[in-house]
């Protein structure tokens, strides 16, 4: 027995491969992905390990010659997706099918499938826009998705009449629905790269250590390529002689425009109750101290607390231990029903805190159950803490979670533990939240601040250290 292995990007090409060199005849033993290449364990490549056998007892197998294939030339492939797929396409072989950095596949383009061809085509053109700038938004995907449609109904195994046709719906509402994820993706791909390109080159001196800068701080590319893009039109309708504090002046005043009205200052006159939310470990119960002091000791009002954090060790002693401090009557709290007998107790209170249990954001039962305590009225206030070393992923699907509470202001805690203050601004773009207060370490009340649009900014450009 004759047993070959194969190691190519896709399995149309392992079959070509197993025609050519062992027949017609040759049958595969096993198929498996690998990953080939790379350096320490980064940058390889996805490849496929095929091995395949033929017997060689099989008189007819070594009679009958191997099917020659048919060289095509390769200028007949396009020559944009080659540059493509050679200079920028990343490891391993592409989700739509096309392979990665090797031409071989190039090599029998009548044996590519529809979808095949029309994948080449569309990255392609692709590859066009983002060379001249266009955004690859604008192209049409449905091209590739009739080749998608029309190869799967020319390849389709018959369904017997008796199949469910809702079945068969959503099963083709499900592979359209992954085809447009893959072009989707590919196509972010590309624009990102695209902006890359007309981001970075001839930026000047200042503006290219802002960028630095703004990358240090996690800021999003949203922002900053449209601060620094809108800073570069203004230095080139200049006929590039704005000085480089022209240039920062710019970035500031960009900043400042996005800062707008994204303040909430702190707890009104007005307000009878504030509700305090937030994800465990960010500080809440602290934060809660701070405020009290804050309102007991500057505006001279009688403030008293409510607790329904009673699944964490300790958590009440913790409040309670800041209420024996502060002078302030403690209610705790396990059920709707004690939260309106602890209003009655407080209500010659001019001011009430509720700390809320800390909960799993993911969890929606969990989270649910803070919604049943609060009673969202014009005279209260609902607070979200969050906490500055958290990722801007991460406050962002913490808020989409805590929003259904129908949040008014945010505090962002432990600004004293990161030098990074770029999330902040993620969170204010992604949602129409209002910055109140901030916390720079855990001294009660000292280490409370009210933020406002020069310091935020001086922060994000460095030049205020907390």
């Amino acid at each position: 027995m004759r047993v070959k292995r194969f190691i190519v990007d896709t399995m149309p090409e392992a079959m070509q491969h197993i025609r050519n060199e062992l027949g017609s005849d040759a049958v595969i033993l096993s198929s498996k992905e690998i990953k080939v290449g790379g350096f320490m364990g980064i940058f390889t490549k996805k490849k496929i390990e095929v091995i395949a056998a033929l017997d060689k007892e099989d008189k007819s197998n070594q009679d009958k010659p191997a099917t020659p294939s048919v060289q095509v030339p390769r200028n007949s492939v396009p020559q944009a997706y080659k540059k493509t797929a050679v200079s920028t396409q990343p490891a391993g072989p592409n989700r739509l099918g096309v392979p990665g950095d090797s031409e071989k596949a190039f090599d029998h383009p009548e044996q590519m499938s529809n979808r095949e061809r029309a994948a080449v085509d569309f990255a392609a053109a692709l590859a066009q826009a983002a060379a001249g700038g266009q955004q690859p938004a604008e192209l049409s995907e449905q091209p590739l998705i009739s080749a998608y449609e029309r190869e799967s109904a020319e390849s389709a195994i018959p369904v017997p009449a008796s199949a469910d046709p809702v079945s068969q719906s959503e099963a083709r509402n499900s592979a359209e629905q992954k085809m447009l994820d893959e072009l989707r993706e590919m196509k972010e791909w590309i624009a990102r790269l695209s902006r890359q390109n007309l981001v970075n080159p001839e930026l000047p001196e200042s503006l290219e250590s802002i960028r630095e800068q703004l990358i240090r701080q996690d800021l999003t590319d949203q922002l900053s390529e449209v601060w620094l893009n809108n800073a570069m039109d203004e230095w080139v309708a200049s006929n590039k002689t704005l000085s480089d504090e022209q240039l920062r002046a710019s970035i500031y005043r960009q900043m400042e425009s996005f800062l707008e009205g994204r303040f909430g200052g702190g707890i009104q006159r007005a307000t009878r109750i504030v509700y305090i939310a937030g994800p465990t470990g960010v500080g809440k119960t602290t934060t809660i101290a701070k405020l009290a002091a804050e309102q007991l000791f500057k505006y001279q009002r009688k403030v008293g607390f409510i607790t329904s954090d009673t699944y964490r060790i300790s958590a009440v002693d913790q409040l309670r231990t800041y209420a024996s401090i502060l002078n302030v009557p403690l209610e705790v709290v396990q059920s709707p029903g004690d939260m309106q007998r602890a209003m009655h107790r407080l209500e010659d209170c001019d001011l009430i805190l509720m700390d809320t249990a800390g909960r799993n954001y993911r969890n929606e039962l969990l989270v649910s159950e803070l919604q049943s305590l609060m009673a969202p009225s014009d005279h209260s206030e609902t607070y979200l803490v969050l906490s500055l070393t958290s990722k801007s992923s991460d406050m962002v699907e913490i808020t989409d979670h805590f929003s259904k509470f129908g949040l008014d202001k945010v505090i962002f805690t432990k600004l004293d533990e990161t030098g990074s203050c770029g999330p902040l601004f993620n969170l204010l773009n992604a949602h129409p939240l209002k910055v109140s207060y901030m916390t720079n370490g855990q001294n009660v009340p000292d280490d409370l601040l009210m933020p406002d649009t020069t310091m935020l900014s001086r922060m994000l450009l460095g030049e205020l250290r907390t």
